[in-house]
């Protein structure tokens, strides 16, 4: 890629503080400048054309500069752009929460809305702990799990599982148990993929029975650990532990920021196995990926332990239930429904699975594992022995480099190849996709040997 000594690029370089980046080596490297969006392709200022392989960090649903959902931004906007909801009734915001209610698992009610992911995770947070105490059983403990991710901001850190990003907040974070994740590629009992989710699940189950009425709720991302490095857990594993948490009388909070909205093949990944929350998190897709804008929704019985004297939640946000952003989350769920979104998914899935399929037999490739369009790649030196490569290494950020040369964008974790493309995307761009994937991890091979040291290939 040429140097781009251009004002947007020094500007950059001297006033952006980036998410998630080593900013000593963002600073030494080419830059890549998007100025513009068509479909489901970003365009750089140099007019050349990338395919969003990952959604704009998963939350593009539909492709960009969508006619319908433009149209809604542009017509709530000559009315007015915010209001606050803090004594006042906001018309868009209403009508979302009414059809997030319709659309959710059964008995969530009440819909709470915030600014993203993060917010939607400490809104639950704060009603799973307060719901305890003002039915006069007060718990503050929380269970989650080990690769889970929840948000950046404190409470969400607590119930985070990645040492990567949380070990230096721990001083600052309450106390949560961490159960096994069932990360069967990597399952330490050497158990097949069944047995690996029973054996998590009992983990759970044993926990819950240690610490009787002292955990106030389980957090948990459905099917899929995005951040953890897109693990997908067995099939039933998600069941057991609606199961397990009904029998010890602890809230389930399904954070379905990632999951949600069509990316497993279903509009919510609870549906995949017929679970019903008592809190579920929204964000990323809930406005097709244009707008921020958040919801933590409740079961009714949850909701009522709010209403007595003295028992009010108090927590909010200057934005919440913005009408521009409840605007754009009403045009996406109209598309959704009108091009029956869901419904078209199956021949895209069958072709993402069979092109993830072929990726898994390339050298180095240690394991693919994917749900509806979510898929992680993850690159390994030793095949056989499954062992990593070293962090310094930062192989996975060089092959999604490598990719980038042949038009599409892609965000490693670690070492994982995340793959996540809007659910708009066609079959030939799915196919030219997988054909970069495939080209970028033979342009690295030398790379990737060279980082092997003595690793087998495939």
């Amino acid at each position: 890629m040429p140097k781009q000594p251009n004002q947007t690029i020094q500007q950059d370089r001297r006033y952006l503080w980036h998410p998630f980046t080593p900013m000593a080596q963002w600073n030494s490297q080419e830059q890549l400048v998007i100025e513009r969006a068509e479909g489901v392709y970003l365009i750089d200022d140099q007019g050349r054309r990338y395919l969003d392989g990952v959604s704009s960090l998963w939350c593009n649903v539909h492709g960009h500069r969508v006619k319908k959902i433009d149209e809604a931004i542009r017509k709530q906007l000559q009315k007015v752009a915010h209001t606050t909801l803090l004594g006042l009734v906001s018309e868009p915001a209403a009508e979302l929460a009414e059809r997030l209610v319709k659309i959710t698992p059964d008995g969530l009610s009440k819909v709470f809305f915030s600014d993203d992911g993060s917010t939607a995770a400490e809104v639950a947070i704060k009603i799973a702990f307060q719901y305890w105490s003002n039915k006069g059983k007060p718990r503050k403990g929380f269970l989650a799990l080990h690769n889970g991710f929840h948000g950046d901001t404190l409470g969400a850190v607590s119930l985070g599982g990645i040492g990567l990003f949380h070990k230096v907040y721990r001083p600052l974070l309450f106390e949560t148990c961490l159960a096994p994740s069932p990360y069967c590629y990597r399952c330490e009992l050497g158990l097949d993929r069944q047995s690996c989710g029973l054996a998590c699940a009992a983990k759970v189950e044993e926990i819950l029975k240690q610490r009787a009425g002292k955990i106030a709720a389980m957090s948990i991302e459905p099917l899929v650990q995005g951040a953890g490095g897109m693990i997908v857990a067995p099939e039933g594993y998600l069941k057991r532990i609606r199961e397990i948490t009904k029998k010890h009388g602890v809230l389930l909070i399904a954070d379905e920021v990632a999951t949600g909205f069509g990316r497993t093949g279903k509009m919510f990944a609870c549906e995949q196995e017929a679970v019903e929350p008592d809190i579920m998190c929204l964000s990323k897709g809930i406005t097709g990926g244009y707008l921020p804008l958040a919801a933590t929704l409740v079961r009714e019985e949850i909701f009522e332990a709010f209403c007595g004297e003295g028992q009010t939640f108090y927590h909010g946000h200057t934005y919440t239930g913005n009408a521009l952003a409840c605007a754009a989350g009403l045009a996406n769920l109209d598309i959704f429904e009108q091009e029956k979104v869901i419904e078209q998914l199956g021949p895209r899935m069958d072709r993402f699975a069979q092109r993830l399929e072929e990726i898994k037999e390339r050298d180095f490739v240690g394991d693919v594992r994917y749900k509806g369009l979510m898929a992680g790649i993850e690159l390994v030196a030793d095949v056989g022995s499954k062992r990593a490569f070293g962090y310094e290494q930062r192989i996975g950020a060089k092959v999604c480099r490598a990719i980038r040369k042949q038009g599409v964008i892609l965000r490693p974790l670690g070492d994982v190849i995340v793959v996540m493309p809007p659910l708009s995307i066609c079959l030939e761009d799915i196919d030219r996709l997988f054909d970069a994937v495939g080209q970028g991890l033979g342009d690295c091979r030398g790379l990737l040997e060279a980082g092997d040291r003595g690793g087998t290939k495939k």
